[in-house]
């Protein structure tokens, strides 16, 4: 996103609105071909569902994300991505019915002590920075509710099909946004525009439509808050690629990463799988060797 947005001097190419409809177009073209050789096999009936499921999951988080970018150091954009799996746990508590276990909901606040302190130890901490982080928080809560759309409405349909369905759902009007933005009239030929262009399709096909794919995959087999998981990574590679880009890593940021991680590692069934496997009782055999 930010070299879609940006410069090598920083200087704006690419508005926020138009890098996140070349994001979203693009995955939509990328995907079209497999549309249109399966056109007639596609379940009747879900439709609903799956539009609403592209909107919360591709639609509005790619333009929430990008106008927080623009304020933002990737590297907190990326932490604040870690609520994900609080509000699929919420929402699947609210409006699914769902339970939270005393563990996850610990976490929960755990994870949200952890957002409080990332947020206040910015650098440059004003109503307007706290403003594009409620930018992030919504998309987060856009994705959690998405998550649980997934499990629980579209149960039957596969994941790859969910994905093909949204995409090109969604061309038509991330294409006519590109349009009344401008975007086709701007010098596309000139080396920086090819560079931002080319860094938001490479964005498209590969970090949304492949992405979703997979992550469309994990929610199938795993569940919800399994799938969601994989913000234990998003964190840490969004510091790299900040740090890469020029972003400084505080330590506040250090430490606001791992109490947010911890949460999130509560919410998830990694820590049951962890805590049953350390109280499994030990056998007469095994404490024997152990003692060989």
């Amino acid at each position: 996103m930010k070299f879609g947005l940006y410069d090598q001097n920083n200087q704006v190419v690419l508005t926020a609105n138009q890098v996140a409809a070349l994001r979203v177009f693009s995955a939509g073209l990328a995907i079209l071909p497999f549309f249109i050789a399966k056109v007639k096999k596609y379940p009747a009936g879900t439709w609903t569902y799956i539009l609403l499921s592209a909107l919360l999951g591709m639609f509005f988080p790619a333009f929430l994300f990008c106008i927080a970018e623009t304020r933002l150091d990737s590297g907190i954009a990326g932490m604040l991505n870690a609520l994900t799996p609080f509000f699929v746990i919420l929402f699947g508590f609210f409006i699914f019915k769902t339970s939270i276990p005393r563990i996850q909901l610990l976490g929960i606040i755990i994870g949200f002590g952890g957002i409080v302190l990332l947020v206040a130890g910015a650098d440059h901490l004003s109503f307007n920075s706290l403003g594009y982080s409620g930018f992030i928080v919504l998309a987060t809560v856009s994705y959690g509710l998405n998550n649980n759309i997934i499990k629980y409405k579209l149960a039957e349909v596969p994941a790859f099909t969910i994905v093909i369905l949204s995409l090109v759902s969604l061309i038509i009007p991330s294409g006519l946004i590109l349009w009344f933005s401008g975007f086709f009239q701007l010098p596309l030929g000139e080396p920086v525009y090819i560079k931002s262009t080319l860094a938001t399709v490479v964005l498209g096909v590969i970090g949304s439509a492949i992405a979703w794919v997979i992550l469309y995959t994990l929610i199938k087999r795993g569940g919800v808050i399994f799938a969601s998981a994989i913000t234990f990574v998003i964190p840490i590679v969004a510091l790299f690629w900040g740090w890469s880009y020029g972003e400084g890593i505080t330590g506040v940021q250090i430490i606001s990463l791992a109490i947010i991680l911890a949460g999130v590692y509560l919410t998830t069934p990694l820590f049951q799988k962890h805590k049953e496997l350390f109280s499994r009782p030990v056998h007469t055999n095994d404490a024997g060797r152990a003692g060989d």
